[in-house]
């Protein structure tokens, strides 16, 4: 089975939980907004008691009738109605919930973004490995090539003993390096399957995503254009200004405790034990004010905590701001080397490339040493793993890059 770098990406956010949990994270901050909401609702609340007495209690008034007090048996039920008319402390406590589901809402697709990085990252370490797992097979195919050539040669009477044996040393160190890269693919595939909460990807091929090889290669736009839009664009960034209004909005709490609140309330009852007035229902209704004028100055104590609270909500904007700036500054650096070194390790592989084919025909020929093939094989060898290495960290370079810009791994714009 084929995986492609995108359906690994959304593998890893269907199933793994740090996708899951951003959903969660979201949905609580979703309920904190329903909550602010409902002070500003009216309440209606109902309750009934039934109360059983050891006797009856009854009355006579004027013309002989009597009139039962108290019964053996009584019903009453009672329904309530609260409204709050104006209460200031609940629209700031709305706004500020209101702020952090945005919030939430960034950080909860930053962490997925952030996830779909991590999988990137291990999808391209993984065919990296595999490369060098190739690599380290066409060393040992090169080294099994000499060994049959320096026995055969060893046999005629051209070359002394010592030439074999340097050939099955070579040949011993080109196997046990396929044991090692085979050891580093397994872990490799192991971190990749964890991501992915998939435990057959190692009978899975992974596909090398061409796309992001050759968008690599690309000379960037100028650092200070990257940066500005990536100020504007970044999920964190955008999570921590909606956090810093939340908390500019709850400062002004405080200050509006000054003013008085009023509130409504209806109450209706009814009862089997009319007594004296003869009636089973009553109603009420309510209008009720209350001013704190005095509270030991828990006001202006919340007033300058909300305060530096907001200060600091400020400083980490200002801060990530500058944050920003030195991750794209350093995915720029990081990526100009990187292209610099895959220039300069694909020079070193055609280079070696031909000195092993030239040593092994003068080695055929009689005109070089099994050292010289052994090497040549290993200079071979370690320009391939060279190569391999840096082609896939300048992607890695790229997808840095990506992240810090607050792109997706395939260059496009987050969605929320």
């Amino acid at each position: 089975e084929l995986l492609t770098l995108e359906s690994a990406i959304q593998m890893a956010l269907s199933r793994n939980e740090r996708a899951m949990a951003a959903d969660e994270q979201l949905a609580a901050a979703q309920s904190r907004v329903a909550r602010a909401r409902a002070y500003f609702m009216p309440s209606l609340s109902a309750s009934g008691t039934y109360t059983r007495r050891p006797f009856e209690v009854t009355r006579g008034i004027s013309g002989g009738q009597q009139i039962v007090v108290q019964k053996l048996n009584a019903y009453s039920g009672l329904a309530l109605l609260n409204l709050t008319i104006f209460d200031s402390r609940g629209l700031p406590a709305l706004l500020q919930a209101s702020s952090e589901r945005k919030a939430e809402t960034y950080a909860a697709a930053e962490s997925k973004r952030q996830l779909a990085f991590e999988v990137s990252n291990a999808f391209l370490t993984t065919l990296s490995v595999e490369q060098v797992l190739e690599a380290s097979m066409h060393r040992f195919e090169y080294a099994k090539q000499a060994l049959e050539a320096a026995k055969a040669r060893y046999a005629a009477g051209l070359v002394s003993i010592n030439d074999v044996t340097r050939a099955e040393l070579e040949y011993a160190t080109a196997e046990m390096g396929i044991t090692q890269v085979k050891g580093q693919l397994t872990t490799s595939y192991l971190q990749l399957g964890y991501l992915l909460d998939d435990k057959e990807v190692f009978q899975k091929k992974l596909e090398v995503p061409e796309f992001l090889l050759q968008a690599a290669a690309n000379n960037p736009a100028a650092a200070e254009q990257l940066i500005s839009e990536a100020q504007e664009r970044r999920l964190d960034l955008g999570s921590l200004r909606w956090h810093a209004k939340g908390q500019q909005a709850l400062v002004v709490e405080p200050i509006l405790k000054w003013l008085p609140s009023l509130a409504f309330t209806g109450q209706y009852r009814y009862t089997n034990e009319a007594g004296l007035t003869g009636r089973s229902t009553n109603w009420n209704l309510a209008l009720t004010a209350t001013w704190s004028i005095f509270d030991g100055f828990t006001r202006n104590a919340d007033y300058k905590e909300r305060k530096a609270l907001a200060v600091l909500a400020d400083l980490d904007v200002k801060s990530a701001m500058r944050s920003v700036e030195l991750d794209v500054r350093d995915a720029l650096v990081s990526l100009t080397n990187q292209q610099a070194s895959l220039k300069q390790a694909t020079v070193a592989h055609e280079v070696a490339k031909r000195n092993a084919v030239q040593i092994a025909e003068l080695y055929r020929q009689g005109l070089a040493t099994a050292l010289q093939v052994a090497d040549a094989n290993v200079s071979l060898f370690e320009a391939e793993v060279e190569l391999v290495r840096q082609r896939y960290g300048l992607a890695i370079a790229y997808l840095n890059l990506e992240a810090a810009l607050g792109l997706s791994p395939f260059g496009k714009e987050p969605t929320l």
